[in-house]
């Protein structure tokens, strides 16, 4: 679909990004109009304070390590989850055992999510007023993280359109909610969340199109902020809540998705930009459906990975909009590909993530693949093993 050349090694290749990253921040610092809301304040909540953040401490400071001769290591990622929607539609017995059935699917040196719902009390600025029609606003109680962490998720990406349904208290409680559990999260404002991995340092930087978030349409500036997350870290893993919603929004083509008169980006666009920014996997969501894969220069790119969970029925799991997966990836410190996996799931009768033995969701990406990325596509096997096309 878009013409493209190797990749330089690695290290070289992150010499030249760091730079490219400064030259092109003084551009942006010259531009005038961002685009974004300008009622919203970068520093009333959420992280966003305009410079840029890391959060794992010790480990994210400094620059990349030195462990580029060393193995691979897996990563794991799943789409949206909600695991309930408080105070009325919430799992039986507290969500315990929510994940159960898909932790050894899950398992992988780094586990990463879509938190698609503040981990929060009633903060009293649900952004559903009394009268809304269509509105959907999500909140589970904030002992809920400890849910995820049990299930083995490390890494969890704000950057959705569901981040700030409690506005910017009930993003900062979910923030700490993940904190206390000992979990990362990312997708906040120029947030670049860098974790220790066997060894190997892995940045996990969260896009979307809303002003909480590091945005996906001004792709001059979310290159820089990829380019910077190349200079801390061997990898760098983009996530990215793109493209319209619903059963029929399936297919990827190239061009400006619009969705409720929102921009929802240009996925194909945005995530090429992204890897010739530096990143090494793109992690899609947001559809609320699958969508299929593809190569280009070498990393992946998973442009929607469906719904994962909708606990207390808060997601539609009717045919398509029912059917998720986890993606498992092996790369090496350099970013090059060492294998992958996709694993099929659905949400069951109460929402939560469930093995699926008919492989449903499997068959559906394996096809989108082949038929929107004919040349640059993933392969699948029966197996949900993934590998790069011949030339890809």
């Amino acid at each position: 679909m878009y013409a493209s050349a190797p990749l330089a090694p690695r290290p070289f290749r992150r010499v030249a990004l760091g730079l490219a990253a400064l030259l092109a921040a003084l551009l942006v610092a010259g531009c005038a109009d961002s685009g974004e809301d300008p009622t919203w304040q970068p520093g009333a909540g959420g992280g966003g304070t305009g410079a840029p953040v890391t959060t794992s401490g010790p480990k994210a400071s400094g620059g990349a390590s030195a462990s580029s001769g060393g193995g691979a290591i897996s990563l794991s990622a799943t789409g949206d989850i909600i695991m309930g929607n408080a105070p009325s539609r919430l799992p039986a017995g507290g969500g315990k055992g929510f994940f159960d059935s898909v932790a050894q699917a899950l398992k992988a040196d780094l586990v990463m999510g879509n938190l698609e719902e503040p981990l929060t009390v009633d903060t009293g600025a649900g952004k559903c007023g009394a009268n809304s029609t269509r509105c959907f606003q999500f909140r589970a109680p904030p002992e809920y993280a400890a849910h995820l962490r049990d299930a083995g998720f490390k890494v969890l990406n704000q950057a959705n359109n569901h981040g700030y349904d409690y506005g910017p208290k009930g993003y900062d409680n979910t923030q700490k909610a993940l904190e206390k559990y000992d979990l990362e999260h990312t997708g906040a404002p120029d947030e670049i969340t860098v974790v220790d991995v066997k060894g190997v340092k892995v940045a996990v930087v969260g896009f979307s199109s809303y002003v909480w978030s590091n945005s996906l349409v001004d792709i001059a500036k979310a290159k820089t902020v990829v380019a910077k997350a190349a200079t801390m870290a061997d990898l760098v893993v983009v996530q990215v809540h793109m493209g319209g919603e619903g059963a029929d929004k399936t297919r990827v083509k190239p061009g400006t998705e619009m969705f409720l008169g929102e921009n929802r980006g240009d996925p194909v666009k945005f995530s090429h930009a992204m890897i010739d920014a530096g990143a090494d996997l793109i992690v899609g969501h947001g559809p609320h459906v699958l969508r299929g894969m593809e190569f280009y220069q070498g990393r992946l790119i998973a442009y929607s990975l469906g719904n994962f969970a909708g606990g207390g029925n808060s997601l539609s799991n009717t045919g398509r909009l029912g059917w998720g997966g986890v993606l498992k990836v092996s790369l090496k410190p350099d970013g090059s590909w060492a294998g992958g996996s996709f694993t099929s799931t659905y949400m069951n009768a109460a929402g939560k993530p469930t093995m699926d033995p008919d492989d449903r969701g499997l068959g559906l990406v394996t096809e989108l693949s082949r038929g929107d990325f004919p040349k640059s596509g993933a392969r699948l096997d029966g197996q949900g093993k993934i590998t790069a096309p011949t030339g890809g």
